[in-house]
Order: structure tokens, then C-alpha cells, then sequence
């Protein structure tokens, strides 16, 4: 049944990160700019909001972030370079990855205080309206894309979402889990929500992937909420309590794979994965793999 809702038309991305696990590489080089085959990684999760309708991309930066900015704009030198060359295809790649004029916003965190402390630092961008929530580092492969499947179950039951993905009961730990109506449901109303539950007391096995449609009203809670686990301001927190305040969340399964590419093995996992797509790198890179293994 559909309801009527405010269209999704802006998305966050919180990419202040300092991505510590992958020095020397991030010393100068943001984490969201390594590569996923030849696109950085930033790139990739803009590439999944645009296609599910997101018109207004919203960046909440840190220091040594400019790279970001930078790749999301033109490259005047670069761009006579190729058409000197004649490298058309090249400069029209390059051109159709640009999110339009004004399309783009970059905030600052100035601090490092959490993802709740950075989903407010974009208040002012997003207003009144409901927005998207994409973490750059988990990459979701597969299907249709995971916001585009979150919008369509927005269309139908509106309020706040939350991407959630199967995991195996012994790690359920290590994630964020809902407790939902139904999980066998592609989308079902969240119960419960907890923050890496204690072995053998989680709810379900479905575990928070980083995709969030989300009602405005959380930047109220953000703005006056203690800092939780880590002395950081947690996004969790605030989404319990509208949860408990009656606000309606519904968790939406994703049903491809999750790589997260703020480690290392799941960042080496989504380059064979990308790469073996790729029709002029496939057969060689399956070579290679078989002679390696």
C-alpha cells in the first residue's frame, strides 16, 4: 500500500573519517578515494544514490578531505588534455560521473564526535525534509542497488528505514542488530534495535549495513544527545529513541553482498568482485587468481 511521504531527494555522505587501518596509503590520500578496480570508492556509493533518484549530494568532511571535493568537480587541464588526444570516450566518462551545478554540498565535522555528531553537522543542507544515509566503506553489490530497493519501500510504508543484511549468529556481536516483525520479509517493521548485543542475546541475526532513509526530527535528538560508546555521539542512540518515542522504522533486507572496504580484506574482496565484471579484466584476473590460489 502506498502512503504519502516527501520525496527522498538528498543524501549524506560522512566521509571525515581518517581511515587509520590503511596508513601509509591514507596519510595524504582520503580512504574514500581509494580505488575499487579504477573508480574510487566514494564514487561507487555516489554512483548507487544517483541511480536511485538522489539529486542533492551532501558530504560531511574533515581535514585533508579536499581531494573529495575536487574529484566531484571538473578538471579543466585534464579535460584539454584528453580532447587534445582526442580521448573522447575518456572526457565523456568523466563528464557523466559530475554531479550537476549546485548539486553538491561539503560541511565540516571539524571534530571527530561520531556518525551522529556528523549526520547533524548536515542539518542546515537538508532542513525539514527526510534524506538518505549512505556510509562510504560498506559497498553493496548486487541486485537492483540497495537504496534504490529503499526507496520502493518508502514509496510504500514512508517513515524511517534501515538496510539490514543476514549475518551468522556467532557474529551478531560485532554489529548493530534490529529485531523485526518478520525476517523472512524483504521489508518488515523493526521491534528492536540494539548495538552489538552480547553472544546469545541478539534479536535477530540482521545486522545494520549503512544504508538509512531518515525523517528529519533525528537532527532534535542529535542536537541535545549525550555522547554513548566511545565518548562519540552515537547515530544508534538517537534512532532508539525515536523508535521508543513511536516513530516507524522498517528494516529492508539486501539481499547481495557487503564489502566493506574500510579493511582490508574486504576492500582486496571488492576489487576481485568489481573487477571480475568487468568484461576486458575478467578472464585474466580469474587466471590469475587460479595461478595465486
Amino acid at each position: 500500500m502506498s502512503v504519502t511521504s516527501k520525496r527522498i531527494r538528498k543524501a549524506v555522505f560522512p566521509v571525515a573519517g581518517l581511515g587509520t587501518r590503511f596508513l601509509p596509503a591514507t596519510k595524504t590520500i582520503p580512504k574514500e578515494m581509494l580505488t575499487v578496480v579504477d573508480r574510487p570508492v566514494i564514487q561507487h556509493v555516489v554512483d548507487e544514490a544517483r541511480a536511485a533518484g538522489i539529486e542533492h549530494f551532501v558530504f560531511v568532511t574533515g581535514r585533508n578531505k579536499a581531494t573529495i571535493e575536487d574529484h566531484f568537480d571538473h578538471a579543466p587541464e585534464l579535460e584539454a588534455t584528453l580532447n587534445q588526444r582526442g580521448k573522447i570516450k575518456e572526457l565523456e566518462e568523466l563528464a557523466s560521473d559530475l554531479p550537476g551545478p549546485g548539486c553538491t554540498s561539503f560541511m565540516r565535522q571539524q571534530a571527530p564526535l561520531g556518525l551522529g555528531h556528523a549526520v547533524w553537522c548536515a542539518r542546515e543542507v537538508i532542513g525539514d525534509e527526510p534524506f538518505a544515509l549512505l556510509l562510504p566503506d560498506m559497498l553493496h553489490h548486487g541486485g537492483d542497488g540497495c537504496l534504490a530497493e529503499m526507496m520502493d519501500a518508502y514509496n510504500d510504508h514512508g517513515g524511517n528505514l534501515i538496510a539490514v543484511s543476514p549475518v551468522p549468529e556467532s557474529e551478531t556481536h560485532q554489529y548493530g542488530i534490529v529485531g523485526v516483525d518478520d525476517a523472512s520479509e524483504k521489508v518488515s517493521r523493526i521491534a528492536q534495535m540494539v548495538e552489538k548485543p552480547k553472544q546469545g542475546t541478539a534479536p535477530s541475526n540482521l545486522h545494520i549495513t549503512g544504508r538509512y532513509i531518515l525523517q528529519p526530527e533525528v537532527f532534535d535528538i542529535l542536537a541535545t544527545q549525550e555522547r554513548g560508546a566511545g565518548g562519540e555521539i552515537q547515530l544508534t542512540d538517537a534512532m532508539l529513541a525515536m523508535l521508543q518515542a513511536g516513530k516507524p522504522f522498517h528494516a529492508v533486507r539486501f539481499d547481495g553482498t557487503i564489502y566493506d572496504t574500510g579493511t582490508k580484506l574486504g576492500f582486496l574482496l571488492a576489487n576481485i568482485a568489481y573487477g571480475l565484471e568487468r568484461p576486458e579484466l575478467a578472464d585474466a584476473l580469474k587466471a590469475g587468481l587460479a595461478k595465486l590460489a
